[in-house]
């Protein structure tokens, strides 16, 4: 049977931890139940996934799960204990785990209950709970081509990675605002680092006469009112906000991002064609940021800055350098949208479906 109508199936989707396995799990979740299916949402109970919970009206199981580091081995183990438990009692068909610690209970659970497991990664570079929990999955889907390679004698399969479906396949509208605008963000929770470097590299581009700047900035809220106050002594126009809920209308207004290189921004960066100067995360799990960022710049629609040598007149002349190249701008759009799956959630989906039970 194809997998796009086999009927009535129950499915967990594991996708606790960050908005980076979060916001791709609700997605796929959604385009789950739109197929029919009736979906359970399993988070781990941390305060950071509550941000996340407006995108999903539907059940919600907590697991328990907490990060992989020295001291959290009995939570763990107890976590792993209280979903086998719920496993037994829901009887799912599936479960598809995004990855992140959160992954690790439900899909060894799942596993020991013989329900069929399905991995999603989000980045290049497989994280350690994927690289362990695809031995126990039937199938691994990946976002990035290339991340195969990690993961030797394993089904993989390249679906992308999910994104809000209000941004997918809605690529840029024309422009209508005159001048350069610039949208600075570190993710959900800020980057101070980040926020620290584009500030100053703004502040002195507007010192130096920069004509028609405009700058929206997403700062968390730790940065918020500093950050305001620095832009509005330096005289740049910018929007200063801890957190940007209509991402779609941020993007579509911007000619260049400067922002991390989480997967989800990544992504989200394809999807939009919108050019980008990327600084990873230097304390990211087996680097996985710089990794990420290398695919989109390798595929010629971004920058890469690192953010140990960067400096606030560095960060200025590359922005005054895409300010003053329209094409190039052009040419890096194109190039990202080249390396988007807007059908990503529709192709996870499909793994989810057709994983034998």
């Amino acid at each position: 049977m194809n997998s796009k109508q086999t009927p009535g199936l129950n499915i967990v989707v594991a996708c606790g931890g960050t908005g980076g396995h979060v916001f791709p799990g609700l997605t796929t979740a959604r385009t789950l139940r739109s197929r029919g299916h009736a979906v359970t949402v399993w988070l781990s109970g941390r305060a950071v996934e509550e941000a996340a919970l407006p995108a999903w009206d539907g059940p919600i199981w907590r697991t328990g799960a907490r990060p992989l580091r020295a001291g959290t081995f009995l939570a763990i183990v107890a976590s792993v204990f209280r979903c086998v438990r719920q496993m037994r009692r829901v009887r799912p068909d599936r479960l598809l785990a995004m990855g992140s610690y959160a992954s690790l209970p439900p899909a060894v659970a799942a596993w020991l209950c013989g329900v069929p497991v399905v991995l999603h990664e989000a980045n290049t570079v497989p994280g350690q709970a994927v690289d362990g929990l695809s031995r126990l999955a039937q199938v691994t889907a990946v976002s990035f081509p290339g991340t195969e390679a990690a993961l030797p004698g394993r089904r993989v399969v390249l679906t992308g990675l999910p994104v809000r479906h209000e941004l997918a396949g809605a690529g840029r509208p024309a422009r209508q605002a005159p001048g350069f605008a610039v949208l600075v963000t570190g993710g959900s929770q800020g980057a101070h680092a980040v926020n620290e470097r584009c500030c100053g590299a703004l502040c002195r581009l507007a010192a130096q006469g920069f004509k028609g700047l405009r700058v929206m900035h997403q700062s968390g809220a730790a940065d918020a009112d500093g950050l305001r106050a620095r832009y509005a002594a330096a005289g740049v126009d910018a929007q200063v906000v801890p957190f940007i809920r209509d991402m779609g209308a941020a993007y579509a207004t911007a000619d260049v991002v400067v922002c991390r290189a989480g997967a989800v921004t990544c992504a989200e960066l394809c999807l939009c064609g919108v050019p980008a100067i990327l600084i990873p995360l230097p304390s990211a799990v087996r680097d996985h940021q710089r990794h990420n960022a290398a695919a989109l710049v390798t595929g010629g629609g971004a920058v890469l800055a690192e953010q140990g040598t960067l400096t606030d007149d560095a960060l200025a002349d590359l922005l005054r350098g895409l300010a003053d190249a329209p094409s190039r701008r052009a040419a890096m759009a194109t190039a990202l949208l080249r390396l988007a799956v807007p059908d990503a959630d529709a192709r996870l989906a499909d793994c989810v479906l057709g994983a034998a039970s």
